[in-house]
């Protein structure tokens, strides 16, 4: 009995939850859009091609209503559902897409949610942390961190996810949470912002069929309360499709029917294809949006046209062949529907001119201050990468490294000529592996987190010079950890200086090389943004900048001597012998033992003027996309 009060009073709660979220008010918007015509470019060897995506699409959704947008693989779906959601502006879109009867602002940014087709997630962050994260940087900055939380805490509860918000997201390589807890979790990121509109690109992709009806149910309680909600479908059950409120079916970029989803098969058997055997709704509608009329009744226009050409027309089993189908689809739908539609579209919309003003604002809101925006990216960039840096095989690979080197230099004497030159290559190879050793992973860093930037950034969730300083120095602590590992194995193992300013100078210039060597992948990763053409360019780098440090060619021709001074290895080597032999003799290896200063400003100054690249990088890509 008290099992079932329990049961009973977790239901109320996760209730109360649930309406106490979804009852906020929020700014209603009706989306509008006509004859929106796209067309992109291909550019080939010796010409260009212009190709038609999308031709002429008109349709409407009001709040509290599910928009589905259904056809074939190429049809055009995303690119709609890009275009309405403010991700794709482009010169070759013409038409009229309004919000509230204005066209789109910076200001619908924290008034849109967008669930991209891909789950892109931070893979170690557990279900809470994603939402307590996203709730942090998303959500207005009126709201204290403590409501935020508490909203993150709602939205678990809403979306069913409190078994799992403890554990990880997983990924390729990380075990976490299940197909339909991922997609759930992407949906709650953006209802997190409570959004007027939410788009979502296919979100019942790879679920089975029970955890699609559910994700669509989601979508229909989340619309009830007053939001407009529209999404990309591609194969619906029976059931799933009943949940849609309208729906817009496109074939080869043509519209093919927008209206109630509950009215479209009466439309189409209005014009003479009907389903000849009980098939799902579905089903029925991508068969004529194919031009397959396998099991459906050709109209009888299409079967007079047929059988006036010659036989070379028709198709094996005596059907019109599918691009016919579809010119008379599109013709039936521009005679009898269209224009409809489109006298609908020109009703003036219940709201007073305040709330229609108020989205034509194209002022930013931004749900943090550049500062708060750049702590919790920080914490977030240490939370998520920590797993990598401490794992078992990065740590023997640099603690087996170090143990090998102390074993070949085994107390190296320093004052022969003989032992000075062994310890010279030492240093030499210090100095070429934490240059190498960071530059191959910098060069990750972007094009790996490209998705999450691009999705992220188009949400308008921080700004750009936060996230870039948030993730090059989250990096830093967890970067500075080996070499320090590495250096009390080799230091005392090879035998050099013995004193604690020798020591810890050393530690700085290796970390110096560390920070300048990151820097350059850093530019190159962020540069080209492919890891295959980054990598090719890194290992030429390094490999130039490793042969012009000092060690293997003492005298190099001037025509090519520029290089050595923009080689980190150079001057990391320049430091490390003057380190160790500032006091001891005036030159080492055709190397004068000065103060150093002009090799450790030539590394700042990498250190700095990398990133500085990295980062006009990043905001060109940014400026593209």
């Amino acid at each position: 009995m008290s099992r079932v009060t329990n049961n009973n009073a977790e239901d109320v709660e996760a209730r109360t939850c649930k309406m106490k979220f979804q009852t906020e008010p929020t700014l209603p918007i009706y989306l509008k859009f006509t004859d929106v015509t796209y067309k992109v470019i291909i550019k080939g060897m010796t010409s260009c091609e212009e190709r038609d995506i999308l031709n002429g699409i008109t349709g409407a959704v009001n709040p509290g209503e599910v928009l589905a947008l259904m056809g074939p693989s190429g049809s055009g779906k995303t690119t709609l559902l890009n275009l309405l959601g403010g991700r794709l502006i482009q010169s070759t879109v013409s038409g009229s897409i309004t919000y509230n009867d204005q066209p789109y602002s910076k200001f619908l940014k924290s008034r849109i949610g967008f669930v991209t087709q891909d789950d892109v997630l931070f893979p170690h962050l557990t279900v809470k942390e994603t939402l307590t994260y996203a709730a942090r940087l998303r959500l207005p900055k009126v709201l204290t961190r403590q409501q935020k939380e508490k909203r993150a805490v709602d939205v678990i509860y809403e979306l069913g996810l409190e078994r799992c918000q403890d554990t990880m997201i997983g990924g390729s390589f990380v075990r976490g949470v299940s197909g339909g807890e991922r997609k759930r979790v992407c949906i709650g990121n953006e209802i997190i912002i409570n959004p007027s509109l939410l788009f979502l690109d296919e979100p019942t992709s790879g679920l089975d069929s029970t955890t699609a009806l559910r994700t669509i149910q989601t979508l229909q309680d989340i619309a009830e309360v007053g939001k407009t909600v529209i999404t990309t479908i591609h194969q619906p059950s029976s059931r799933l499709f009943h949940k849609f409120d309208k729906l817009i079916l496109l074939g080869k970029g043509s519209l093919l029917y927008f209206g109630k989803a509950s009215e479209a098969i009466f439309y189409f058997s209005s014009i003479g294809c009907s389903p000849l055997i009980a098939m799902n709704p579905a089903e029925f509608l991508l068969d004529l949006a194919n031009g397959n009329l396998t099991d459906i009744s050709v109209p009888s226009e299409l079967e007079d046209k047929v059988q006036m050409e010659n036989s070379e027309t028709e198709t094996g089993n005596g059907k019109p062949p599918p691009a016919v189908v579809h010119e008379y689809l599109v013709e039936a739908y521009e005679s009898r529907v269209a224009d409809t539609e489109k006298k609908k579209l020109l009703a003036p919309l219940p709201l007073d001119e305040e709330l229609k003003s108020k989205v034509s604002s194209s002022k930013r809101q931004w749900g943090a201050s550049w500062w708060q925006q750049y702590c919790i990216l920080f914490c977030r960039g240490i939370k998520e990468r920590k797993h990598d840096y401490f794992s078992w095989l990065r740590i023997t690979q640099v603690l087996s490294t170090a143990i090998i080197l102390g074993l070949l230099w085994w107390q190296s004497d320093s004052k022969t000529i003989r032992g000075r030159q062994d310890q010279a290559g030492l240093l030499f190879f210090i100095a070429v592996f934490w240059g190498f050793f960071p530059v191959f992973t910098a060069i990750f860093t972007f094009p790996q987190e490209r998705a999450m930037l691009g999705k992220e950034r188009a949400a308008d969730m921080y700004r750009l010079s936060a996230y870039f300083l948030a993730r090059t120095t989250s990096d830093l602590p967890l970067d500075l950890i080996l070499p320090v590992l590495f250096l009390l194995v080799v230091y005392f193992m090879a035998g050099l200086r013995l004193s604690a300013s020798h020591f810890f100078l050393s530690m700085l210039t290796v970390f110096l090389c560390i920070v300048a060597a990151q820097g350059l992948g850093l530019a190159i990763g962020a540069t080209l943004m492919d890891l295959k053409r980054a990598t090719t360019l890194a290992s030429v780098t390094v490999m130039t900048f490793m042969l012009a440090g000092g060690y293997f060619v003492k005298k190099v021709p001037v025509f090519i001597s520029w290089i050595r001074y923009m080689s980190f290895n150079y001057h990391t080597y320049k430091l490390l012998l003057k380190v160790q032999y500032q006091d001891i003799m005036p030159t080492v290896n055709g190397i004068k033992t000065d103060s150093g200063l002009k090799e450790v400003g030539a590394l700042v100054a990498m250190i700095f003027g990398y990133r500085f690249l990295a980062y006009l990088s990043l905001r060109k890509m940014q400026l593209h996309c």
